[in-house]
């Protein structure tokens, strides 16, 4: 049986720091991210995902977090397929004269080098021993079919060694008898099926299906705002706060996948104030009182 690290998706939002989770004096980025990882073992960054990875950043989230403390690093933008902000990429690149680019609108060579300074900037992390999987959220009209499948194969190996997580977001992947193919396909790649928690009825929700296809099993929660979950503001979309009986409901299904694997990441991604480190730091205190590994 497989450890069980909890913990949220960022540590910097910025209602999170005005929602006084922080201790008075813990103001710096320095302290911050201190005082998280003496919090949780696990932290997911997303801010990689609209800017790509530094390696000085690495290096820095090395020196101020424990030996045994795990950084899942969301993938940049370009690299799963959304649309990127041109400023986002790297200034020394040639780019169209676009506001949003897309993978298309470059040069094979351009995307080539992207990938290698986005794996490169990762190395401090992976030299210490802190970097847990590259999340994949691939978008939500990316439907299942071979073209996809070979997609996802293609980032999987252009990250390995690096091990990518895949977290789907069209439910024809899930949707009848597919699930179990997808599902196959995943384990027959030795790729984690990252399992979420959703509002449902959009194109987007895929169902709260648990799966371990990889010795590393992934479960986000994104909450159930369903009112506002098509809302452009990030803030009003993951307001949720999962009350006592959500959490139960999930922990028997969070125990059977580290029964499964190596270990099981778990992410709380209702990012809004303190929610996510409320529901984290209840979650993990509910599965340790039933003696799960628990990090």
């Amino acid at each position: 049986m497989g450890d069980i690290l909890i913990g949220t998706a960022s540590w910097t939002d910025k209602s999170l720091i005005q929602s006084g989770w922080y201790p008075k004096g813990v103001s710096s980025a320095a302290e911050r991210l201190g005082f998280y990882a003496e919090q949780f073992p696990l932290v997911e960054v997303d801010s990689t995902y609209y800017f790509p990875p530094s390696e000085d950043n690495s290096r820095r989230w090395v020196e101020r977090t424990p030996d045994d403390f795990t950084f899942n690093i969301k993938a940049f933008s370009l690299l799963t397929g959304h649309p990127t902000k041109s400023e986002a990429l790297y200034k020394d690149l040639p780019k169209p004269d676009k506001k949003n680019i897309y993978p298309d609108d470059l040069d094979k060579k351009i995307i080539d080098e992207v990938w290698e300074r986005f794996l490169s900037a990762l190395e401090p992390l992976s030299s210490a021993g802190k970097l847990g999987v590259l999340l994949f959220q691939f978008p939500p009209w990316f439907v299942i079919s071979r073209k996809n499948k070979t997609f996802i194969l293609d980032c999987a190996k252009r990250a390995a060694p690096l091990h990518i997580a895949v977290e789907l977001r069209h439910n024809s992947w899930m949707r009848d008898d597919n699930q179990e193919e997808t599902l196959e396909f995943l384990e027959g790649h030795d790729l984690p099926y990252v399992c979420v928690d959703m509002p449902q009825g959009f194109r987007n929700s895929l169902p709260p299906i648990t799966a371990a296809t990889s010795d590393v099993a992934m479960v986000r929660f994104h909450g159930h705002n369903d009112a506002e979950w098509e809302s452009k503001s990030v803030q009003r979309r993951f307001k949720y706060l999962y009350d006592k009986k959500e959490l139960e409901d999930w922990a028997p299904k969070i125990s059977a996948l580290a029964k499964e694997t190596t270990a099981t990441h778990v992410l709380m991604n209702n990012c809004y104030r303190d929610y996510a480190q409320q529901n984290a730091r209840e979650l993990a205190d509910l599965l340790s009182s039933a003696n799960e590994p628990v990090v």
